[in-house]
Order: structure tokens, then sequence, then C-alpha cells
């Protein structure tokens, strides 16, 4: 039996394998060698190919003993270097967390592999997952598939190119300020950040954890929605997940909002075009739309980057060189020891945020910034609210731009965190937001449309998602 093509959906997959078409170890076996032709795109820190090869060989044995296979029954997912899986190293992309072996499994792990799906390898990320662009990591920048020129998005560049690059048919990555929609964009796969508290983030590094979510990438809407069904619900060791209420009915016919603050200055004109098509689409198969205002949205990068620098602050004081990881060799005491291991295991931009988030949490200045931060995160969150009783769910672009040339933002801080500037938002609200594919750029770049849903809607946004992904 030759390898089968690694273009099939998850759908497909799964069917076949349950079928006796093919076999996990095939599938595995193909995805493999896409890997290993494709390493210049640098999307995995680590390849499990022996761990893959004996998960596939374990669910044959399963099919062979008439046992039942799982809804991820041999499909391949490629999982964030933040995210644990037991005996494996995790470093974050951090050469503070060099050397360092979780002791245990993420949840959503877990429940991918009682799925049946086949952990792959762990994938490429800005380093903490603090970036828009996967250059910050220790490991390089991953590539932009369509353009190696180009960036792959970030935090979770990684797991967006695994997927867009048929190295993986799924994959996880975290979205705190956008981490997973932005690569989604510009790479052209779909890509969801889900309720908070929809996903257990059980296993999951902490950066900013009021805004970290583990998500879901495929290369359809289905794909990801399949991912996410099996991840999704309550853990008892995560107290913020959620035991999920049954979701509302999908209208046959839907209010769309379009929110005037996210098509202003800075949008690119070829973006705005290729919303406005899908837009025009949906309006000829019967769906409504209506212009609505989020007012407050304009604070939201400065909100987001006092909120998330305090959390990053706290989260990151663990790293010492006492418990695990990096320990410096150059020090003659103990604060010595920890100011030299910091320096060297931290890459700049984690410095930059540590520093950020510790002004603003520091006496005089808590008030004024990280309480002030939090209130008007209060009154974004009641932006959203007041706009769903007028709408089903709103459509705005994921970016302001196609993925940009490697190197480009690099030395300007503001300019990368303008990135985030339509996806931060939905993190500070705790709302579910997905990228799909909208066409792409005269230069052949993917554009991404983010749909933007209630609290715990995410089976509606994905709905109309598939809309525009077949229009």
């Amino acid at each position: 039996m030759s390898p089968p093509p690694t273009q099939w959906t998850i759908a497909d997959t799964v069917a076949r394998v349950q079928g006796g078409e093919t076999t996990a170890s095939a599938i595995v076996d193909a995805h493999l060698a896409r890997i290993g032709e494709r390493g210049h795109l640098n999307a995995f820190i680590r390849v499990m190919g022996d761990e893959a090869r004996a998960q596939a060989e374990a669910i044959e044995r399963k099919r062979r003993e008439g046992k039942s296979l799982g809804p991820l029954a041999g499909v391949p997912v490629a999982i964030k270097d933040n995210i644990l899986v037991p005996g494996v190293p995790c470093t974050c992309a951090s050469k503070i967390l060099a050397g360092w072996v979780p002791p245990y499994q993420a949840t959503v792990v877990e429940r991918l592999r009682a799925a049946d799906a086949v952990i792959i390898g762990k994938t490429n990320l800005d380093e903490f997952a603090m970036g828009s662009s996967t250059e910050n990591s220790c490991f390089g920048p991953s590539l932009n598939p369509h353009d190696p020129s180009c960036v792959a998005g970030g935090s979770s560049g990684g797991s967006a190119v695994a997927v867009a690059d048929w190295q993986a048919m799924g994959s996880l990555g975290s979205d705190t300020g956008g981490s997973i929609r932005t690569p989604a964009a510009f790479c052209g796969v779909a890509g969801m950040k889900c309720t908070y508290g929809s996903v257990s983030r059980w296993g999951l590094v902490a950066f900013a954890s009021s805004l970290d979510q583990i998500g879901p990438f495929g290369r359809t809407v289905a794909d990801a929605r399949a991912v996410f069904d099996v991840m999704k619900g309550h853990d008892p060791y995560d107290s913020t997940s959620m035991r999920l209420p049954a979701g509302r009915p999908i209208p046959k016919s839907l209010t769309i909002g379009i929110p005037r603050e996210y098509y202003g200055e800075g949008l690119d004109p070829e973006i705005d075009a290729a919303i406005h098509e899908a837009r025009k689409k949906l309006e000829g198969a019967g769906h409504r739309f209506v212009d609505v205002s989020l007012p407050h949205s304009k604070y939201a990068i400065a909100v987001y980057y006092v909120i998330c620098t305090a959390e990053a602050s706290s989260n990151l004081a663990r790293y010492d060189g006492v418990k695990y990881g990096h320990r410096t060799t150059k020090a003659d005491d103990l604060l010595t020891m920890y100011c030299r291991t910091r320096d060297e295991g931290f890459g700049n931009e984690v410095k930059r945020r540590i520093l950020l988030g510790t002004y603003v949490l520091s006496a005089g200045y808590f008030d004024a910034y990280y309480g002030t931060a939090q209130k008007v995160r209060a009154l974004m969150a009641q932006d959203f609210v007041e706009v769903f009783n007028t709408c089903d769910c709103l459509l705005t672009p994921t970016s302001p731009t196609c993925a940009f040339k490697v190197g480009e933002k690099a030395e300007d801080p503001l300019a990368m965190y303008l990135s985030d500037i339509y996806t931060t938002s939905v993190n500070l609200a705790g709302l579910p937001a997905i990228s799909v594919p909208c066409g792409k750029s005269k230069a052949g770049l993917p554009i991404g449309a983010q749909l933007i849903g209630r609290a715990f809607e995410e089976h509606l946004i994905t709905g109309v998602g598939e809309l525009i992904e077949h229009l």
C-alpha cells in the first residue's frame, strides 16, 4: 500500500483508517517524509518520529482487535512547544528551559491521545509565546510556506506552518493576544482562539494567565473544529475551565456586525477589498449586515500590553536557575546567579516585557497603569455584550497587513505590536474568534478574515467560517 496524500482532510483520514483503506502508519510516514523535505521552513523544534510510529502501530492493533477507534484516529497533530507532552523536552523556544523534560502532560494532549490522534512533534514559537512573527525563537524563525522570505506570524508560527505546508493535519497553538489567529491569517489556514474556559489550560506554560487560551489549527474550518471538539470541556485540574452550555441553534439568516473601528486607517486596501467581497457573497446568500461600534477598542493595544506584561512578570519569576532549566556557571553568590541566569536565558523581547510588567505593578504606578487597564478592559467587554444584542457575530480583518518580510519589524517593537490591533480585544473580553482564509493579495500572500462570537459560541463562528470558506 502506497502512502496516502498528506492533503486529505481529517474527516477523510479518519474514515479511511476506520474503514481499513489505509493505515495510521502510512499516514504518519507520509507526514514525516514531508517534514524531512521541508525542514528549511523551521516549523518543528522536535520531530517525534519514533513516538509517532509507535502511536500509529497501537492504533492499528486496536483496529485489528476489533476495538472502536477514536474520532481523530490516525490524524497527525503537531503541538506548540509551550504545551507539555510527558517525557518530551519543552523549551518554550527559550534558552532558560534548556534540558527541561516535563513529568506530566497537558490535558489537551491527553484528550488528543484518547481520541487516537498521533502526536508528531513540537512546533516552533516566539519565546514564551511573546511575539507576532516567531522571530523571537532561540531556534530561529519559522518561515511562511507561501513565501519563505516572509514571516509565518506568531507566536504560534510553527503550528501554522506545519498545517499550511501539509506537515501535519492539525496542530495546537496558544492565543494570548492573537497568537493563533495572526499566523493562521499569514499562512492561509483556519485557526481558532476559543472562549476563555472552554479548553483546559492545564499543562500550558503560562504567559498571561487571564488571557492565554489553547486552540486548534486546521487546513479547513471543519478540521479545526474536529480538534476543538476533542479538547473542549471542563477539567478538574483547571479551575477556570467550564462545563460548556448547549449551543443555541444557528439562524438560517444571520445578522453579522461590521465594527467600524476595524476598517479605518492602517488597514491594507487589499485586505479591505477581500473582506468586502466576502461580505457581498454572504449578503447574496441571504445574510444581513449591520454597522456596529466597539468604542473602547482603540485602547486595546495599550490595555493589552499593560495587563499581559504584568502577568508575564509574575509568571516568569519562577525561572531563576534554582528549580529547573538553565543556570549560569558565572556566579559566586545567589543574587548574582539569579541575575546572570535570567540575563543569559531570556531573549530581548521577554526581558522587555518583564521590565514593563514589573514597572506597571510597582508601588506608585499600580493604580495608574494596571488598575486603570483592568477598568478599561471591563468597558471593552461590555462593548461586546451590547453589540451582540444586535447581531449574531462580527466580521473583521484578522491583521491589518499580509505577512511581512523577515526582519522588517524586528527592531520596531511598536510596529510589531500593532500587528495584533484587531485580535487583542477578543482575549481581553474572553470571547471566541476564528481566522479563516479569505483570498490572496496580488503578491500571492494569504488574507485572513476574523469572525468573533458570543462566549461559548464556537459552533456558530465555525459555521459562518465554513460559509466564507466555500464562497
